[in-house]
């Protein structure tokens, strides 16, 4: 768009008198005298709620939103999926953080197959950052790196819980649920860090089972922020269940298995004082946990300056939500009835909604920089077969390559979306004709019992007059 349309407008009264956009307005970078920028004209992803540029639909559409893009449209870091504290370059390639870790998204997932990426470590490994404003910081820059899911907070590094798998510049770690375990090699300042990760084909959704996760549908409303249009949905929660292996006290090594409940004692308070009618000394049942299921034959390595680390996770969590069970179900039809006739209002998803993954997921720390290359074109392009190298099979240098740029996956996840989009639109205009044949057998209905009483009436009339 030119420079006038990409500026805020004013709310208008009409909503379908809106400028139709097919690119957001957002974000502006209007002083080119700076290299990282923050985008205070966006609303980003916090306190629970997740955004997506949207634009008014054509005259006609039973929806009055659907999803458009963002400039540049390509692989890079999501504009609203990162941390506030996270600056970018107009590419959305390059970025640099502040004091404390926090961490950004990009702006596609991966959801099957195999995919490779490159970071270029600018500042990193403890050396001191060249644009820290403070040069009497007594730590110098660190980056962890990562694939995460949408769960995974982002004020906070990957591999803090157990939605993220990270690598760390320091001693080469591999972290998950915080705890730091020998992998690789250490990194620094200058060095390029492959990222690959492997995912099976997709769960294809159980068409008999109305309750499978895997059904996609989505959750969201259309808002307005400062003359452009978002859908607004509520992130999806941590689960009690992963929630439960961050427990320390945990004994059992595989992170795959389902976590017992936690044996220590706590003090007393409002949330495990014993329930009302229970015995002296009865010990509270733990909380039933539901299974976690695993992505099978699924893994995650890294590469230093194009030497293979080899695998640093494997079999990681499936990231479709967990079943709901029939008494949350049922509680949500409670709240659907109560909802009715009220006006929309954001509910949690239980489904796939389309956005759900492994997102690239960088985490920097006082200063630190990093450039991303999405591809085609890497500093150290990797075999053909990245899978045979890390399970030390034969390889042949002329073999067809078996993984992709992760530069590719952005068109194809725009591509789902407007799919989704044209879906949802056949759906609603369905339910709106059926909503007017409805108003038309109710209006006729009503016609016919008006037409029967003045009948009724007039007969009691004549006989009252005979």
């Amino acid at each position: 768009p030119s420079t006038a349309a990409n500026v805020a407008l004013p709310t208008r009264n009409d909503f379908f008198s809106r400028p139709r956009l097919t690119i957001s307005r957002c974000p502006t970078f209007t002083d080119t005298s700076v290299i990282y920028h923050t985008t205070e004209q966006l609303v980003m992803n916090r306190m629970a709620f997740r955004y997506v540029p949207a634009g008014v639909s054509p005259p006609g559409s039973a929806l009055p939103c659907r999803t458009i893009e963002s400039l540049p449209t390509s692989y890079r870091v999501s504009w609203e999926d990162r941390s506030s504290f996270v600056k970018v370059t107009p590419d959305g390639l390059g970025l640099i953080g502040e004091r404390g870790f926090r961490s950004a998204r990009c702006n596609a997932p991966v959801r099957e197959g195999k995919w490779y990426m490159e970071v270029r470590v600018e500042d990193g490994g403890g050396d001191r950052s060249t644009h820290a404003p403070d040069i009497s910081m007594r730590q110098g820059s660190h980056v962890r790196l990562g694939w995460a899911r949408r769960e995974a907070p982002l004020n906070g590094p990957v591999g803090l819980d157990a939605y993220s798998y990270g690598y760390r510049d320091k001693n080469g770690d591999k972290v998950y649920l915080s705890r730091p375990r020998p992998y690789g090699r250490s990194f620094r300042s200058g060095d390029v860090i492959g990222m690959y990760i492997s995912l099976p084909p997709r769960c294809k959704p159980d068409p008999r089972d109305n309750n499978d996760p895997a059904h996609i549908r989505r959750e969201r409303i259309p808002i307005e922020f400062k003359g452009q249009e978002y859908f607004e949905s509520l992130e999806y929660p941590q689960s009690k269940e992963m929630t439960a292996l961050m427990d320390f006290s945990n004994k059992s090594s595989n992170t795959a298995s389902l976590p017992s409940a936690s044996s220590n004692k706590k003090a007393a308070s409002t949330k495990n004082l014993p329930e009302r009618g229970a015995r002296p000394g009865q010990v509270p049942e733990a909380p039933v946990l539901r299974p976690l299921p695993t992505l099978s034959g699924s893994h995650v390595a890294f590469f230093v300056n194009g030497e293979c680390q080899g695998i640093a996770f494997e079999d990681l969590f499936d990231y479709l939500p967990l079943r709901t069970t029939p008494t949350s179900r049922k509680k949500e039809k409670d709240k659907k009835r109560a909802r009715e006739g009220a006006p929309q209002e954001h509910k949690e998803n239980p489904f796939d909604d389309g956005t759900l993954g492994y997102y690239p997921f960088i985490s920097l720390f006082n200063y630190a920089r990093v450039r991303l290359n999405p591809g085609p074109n890497f500093d150290f392009p990797p075999p053909p077969d990245i899978d045979s190298v890390l399970k030390n099979t034969d390889h042949n240098v002329n073999q067809a390559q078996t993984w992709r740029p992760i530069c590719e996956r952005y068109p194809e996840f725009m591509k789902e979306q407007w799919d989704l989009d044209d879906q949802e639109e056949e759906e609603a205009a369905l339910d709106a004709a059926k909503r007017v044949e409805v108003e038309k057998t109710e209006a006729q209905k009503k016609a016919q019992r008006e037409k029967s009483r003045q009948q009724t009436e007039a007969r009691k009339r004549a006989k009252k007059h005979a």
